[in-house]
């Protein structure tokens, strides 16, 4: 039966002596600290797994947002690339027809027409190059460099005459980077040793 708390006068009158502790509830007692002492430990159990859940969760949305920022950073630079895929053919174009009209403006002709044309071409094209440079888009220029699969496409072999085999001896269409990303191969012709 459980102790009734009583003033001290009437424990004196009474007799009852009642302590704060009753010797039958000291097993409770025990029974109730080993438990709340499992209790503690599963709940630092828990503590320490939800803290590891958490750091995870953080690192993870780190990683999301870092992979997120560099996509957008990625639209933001290569967003321009089919555009710039297809003004790179509009230069191949002015450019084929700025060395044609240089051919027909040669010093024995007298046409100034043609001259003034040509230099008109001249102007544009160099325009037309430096607005590339402007936005990050780059003409490769890999005559007499290693052949590279990430930038050139072989088109032919040359024999190697004065170059140093797997070098490449000419080029027979440009090829574009944007922003370093290879946006164009250029076609090329590679240097081999001559057979005899």
């Amino acid at each position: 039966s459980p102790c009734v708390f009583s003033t001290a006068a009437q424990q004196r009158s009474t007799g009852d002596e009642c302590g704060p502790e009753d010797p039958r509830d000291e097993p409770k007692h025990r029974l109730s600290d080993c438990a709340l002492e499992h209790k503690a430990i599963k709940l630092e159990e828990q503590v320490r797994d939800l803290t590891e859940r958490y750091r995870k969760a953080l690192a993870d949305s780190e990683n999301v947002r870092r992979r997120t920022q560099k996509f957008v950073e990625d639209a933001k630079l290569f967003g321009i690339q089919s555009f710039c895929r297809d003004l790179v053919e509009v230069a191949d174009i002015l450019e084929k027809t700025a060395e044609s009209a240089a051919g027909e403006a040669e010093p024995s002709n007298p046409n100034p027409t043609l001259k003034k044309i040509y230099e008109g071409l001249s102007l544009i094209e160099a325009k037309l190059q430096s607005i590339f440079a402007k936005h990050g888009l780059q003409k490769m220029n890999p005559v007499g460099g290693k052949y590279d699969p990430y930038d050139h496409e072989i088109v032919c072999h040359v024999p190697a005459e004065g170059m140093q085999p797997g070098t490449i001896a000419l080029v027979t269409q440009d090829g574009y980077k944007l922003h370093g990303r290879t946006i164009r191969h250029a076609l090329v012709g590679v240097a081999v040793e001559s057979q005899e």
